[in-house]
């Protein structure tokens, strides 16, 4: 049968229902993810460290802490994600520099390795190379020396006309011209003598680190 609550636990009944609910314990001092009030409509938080190392949580970063070092959470505050700090102008410079360099250098392993079969490969190139270089620095050698002799012979012409000779009369214009225009010449092409000079050394030292390369790339693959 219904049993009916008597007359004098009514009152207690209602006190029971009117009494608020025990206050909870406040939350640990201890960093740890956000709450699924504090996560982004996506479930997505951050998490970031301020300027005293204390770990903070949020589906919004502070606009101060925004180019700083910043984890991505998922819904149930497991890292899935890293935003780096924001990187300077001359960081992020060297970073792409670097990342390009390591490009090149890939780029060059695979031909040496796809176009070489042995040293001997590279050093048959190289000495090839060289004969080249050397038989055009051969020809410029020639060719210099005979501007100096045409200069030369242009000079003991120009001895005997104004200004050497303060009695003499003006130098002729095609002769001044010549001078001029040889004195020049022999500058211009001394200096792509000595620059074949250099050409030649740059293209022994890339041919021996060439070769230094192959051996270490095929002592790698070997192992």
């Amino acid at each position: 049968m219904l049993l009916r609550p008597t007359r004098h636990l009514i009152p207690v009944l209602l006190m029971a229902v009117a009494l608020p609910a025990p206050p909870a314990h406040a939350a640990p001092s201890t960093p740890r993810p956000a709450s699924h009030s504090t996560r982004s409509k996506g479930g997505i938080a951050y998490r970031w460290v301020d300027e005293q190392g204390v770990v903070h949580y949020g589906d919004n970063i502070p606009p101060q802490y925004a180019q700083q070092d910043r984890a991505v959470l998922n819904r149930d505050g497991l890292e899935v994600g890293h935003l780096e700090a924001a990187k300077s102008p001359e960081q992020a410079a060297a970073e792409a520099q670097t990342k390009a360099d390591a490009l090149k250098q890939r780029q060059h392993d695979s031909f040496l390795v796809s176009t070489y079969t042995s040293v001997k490969d590279i050093e048959a190139l190289r000495d090839v190379r060289l004969d080249q270089l050397q038989g055009q620095r051969a020809a410029a050698e020639q060719y210099v020396e005979s501007l100096r002799s045409r200069l030369g012979t242009l000079q003991v012409r120009a001895v005997a006309f104004q200004p050497y000779s303060p009695n003499a009369r003006r130098m002729p214009d095609d002769l001044a011209e010549n001078l001029v225009r040889t004195l020049n010449e022999v500058r211009l092409q001394s200096a792509a003598l000595a620059a074949k000079g250099e050409e030649e050394k740059t293209l022994r030292d890339q041919f021996d680190a060439d070769i230094k390369r192959y051996r270490e790339l095929h002592t790698i693959h070997s192992q």
